[in-house]
């Protein structure tokens, strides 16, 4: 642009600023792993990351309803109430299960129906990080390219569709819970069982209220089972 046409250099400058301002806006999201969201808590990840995944999520699949829950962690309560907000802003309901294993979502995410599902966890990564684990509708894994890839660049780029209403919250964790026991006891034939006694190792995570409703149900049932529990009770403090 020549220096005496100061009009169209102002107006070069100032999308020269806008583009540079659009390219600062559009943050990499480096919490994406090879198959799931992994990030160090106040470094990578944080509730704000957790949102923008939630809404890219609902919005990419296009969500009627979306199951989430969450793991024992301390910040995973936290991470997964600003997952749901994310996705109730892109109109998709939210059928929540509460503190559960990755497992019980997977399955969730079939015996309800959902379009997709979302756990809250970081697996065995070291206590200051926490995740995500996406599944789609029939708990299918997530097409890297067609799926991961377009979800990652939605939260990087905020590029959302405004929606004239918000979706809602359903607590479903109960009903989950009862259903998930029965399909869990439907491989069993307690008649055939013989008295034992079990050591179960919760490891101070998501498992222990699970079992305890399994055991509950077996007791109901009159197996001849004997549970000794260690590490049983949920410990966000990795003890």
């Amino acid at each position: 642009v020549r220096a005496h046409h100061p009009i169209l250099l102002n107006s070069y400058l100032k999308e020269i600023h806008l583009k540079k301002h659009l390219k600062d806006q559009s943050i990499a999201l480096t919490c994406f792993k090879a198959y799931d969201v992994r990030g160090e808590l106040g470094v990578n990840f944080d509730a704000a990351v957790a949102y923008r995944i939630g809404r890219a999520v609902a919005q990419h699949f296009q969500a009627t309803n979306i199951v989430i829950g969450f793991d024992a962690r301390e910040t995973s309560p936290e991470l997964a109430a600003a997952t749901k907000r994310g996705i109730c802003d892109a109109g998709s309901n939210v059928m929540s299960i509460g503190l559960a294993g990755t497992e019980e979502m997977y399955w969730a995410v079939t015996e309800f129906n959902a379009c997709a599902g979302i756990e809250i966890t970081a697996s065995h990564n070291p206590i200051n990080y926490n995740g995500l684990k996406i599944v789609k509708s029939g708990s299918q894994p997530l097409d890297d390219l067609d799926d991961f890839q377009a979800i990652k660049l939605l939260a990087e780029n905020e590029t959302w569709v405004e929606n004239l209403s918000t979706g809602s919250i359903q607590d479903i964790s109960r009903e989950v819970r009862k259903k998930y026991v029965q399909r869990v006891l439907s491989f069993l034939n307690h008649s055939n069982l013989k008295p034992l006694k079990i050591v179960v190792n919760s490891g101070n995570g998501a498992a222990g209220p699970t079992f305890d409703a399994i055991a509950d149900e077996l007791a109901r049932m009159d197996a001849p089972l004997e549970f000794i529990r260690v590490h049983h009770e949920p410990d966000h403090t990795f003890p």
